[in-house]
């Protein structure tokens, strides 16, 4: 297929993806210390059970955002969600790149930063001719592939690309990276990108997604 540029394919996705006012008591100033102490504890309390910025949500498995053949851990600043086939079958191409569909895309939403993880399925078949036919099926130059294991526990056997991709919208070249393993359902892709996604937050997202991924 055609190439296209990365910030098109973004839209087009998000597109698929849309199917007492009172007044305050003043304060008593004539607490006595003890009771504003005890006042201060619940706020003490509530400050640390709140979530820390590193708590983790899991994805992939049954009951999860999306339901994969392989599940792995973000960090709850990213917001996962399923990519709904498209009915229209002039328009399912939309979610295609090269062999891969897309089927789960996660927003690094609570971050300052512009970026997403996305998960393509393609059929079965080695690693590196499919990845790079992905890759390939982008705007891209400069494709490094390099095999490497995916997981904990010694993982699975994996391939990961790092290449660059034009951006329409800032007109400059800008990095990017994807890693693919086998699964018993055909080939998965996990790819990183997004206007920042050579920033440091988004690549600990990528290689948390890389060094925790487990294949069902």
């Amino acid at each position: 297929m055609p190439a296209r540029s990365p910030f098109p394919v973004t839209a087009l996705l998000a597109a698929a993806l849309l199917t007492a006012c009172g007044t305050a008591p003043e304060p008593d100033t004539t607490a006595s210390p003890a009771t504003s102490a005890t006042a201060a504890t619940p706020a003490t309390e509530s400050a640390e059970a709140s979530p820390s910025p590193s708590a983790t949500r899991a994805l992939g498995g049954a009951g999860t955002a999306c339901a994969l053949p392989v599940s792995f851990s973000l960090t709850e600043d990213w917001e996962p969600k399923r990519i709904e086939p498209l009915a229209d079958p002039d328009f399912a191409d939309l979610l295609k790149q090269g062999p891969a569909t897309v089927v789960c895309e996660a927003k690094a939403e609570g971050t300052p930063h512009i970026g997403f993880l996305r998960v393509w399925t393609a059929p079965k078949g080695p690693l590196r001719p499919t990845l790079d036919a992905f890759v390939k099926a982008d705007k891209s130059k400069g494709i490094a592939l390099t095999d490497l294991r995916v997981g904990g526990a010694g993982g699975v056997p994996g391939v990961e690309a790092r290449y660059a991709v034009y951006s329409e919208l800032t007109e400059e070249w800008r990095k990017q990276r994807a890693f693919a393993v086998t699964t018993a359902k055909g080939v998965l892709v996990v790819e990183l990108g997004g206007l920042d996604s050579e920033e440091d937050d988004m690549v600990a997202a990528y290689e948390r997604v890389k060094a925790g991924l487990t294949v069902s």
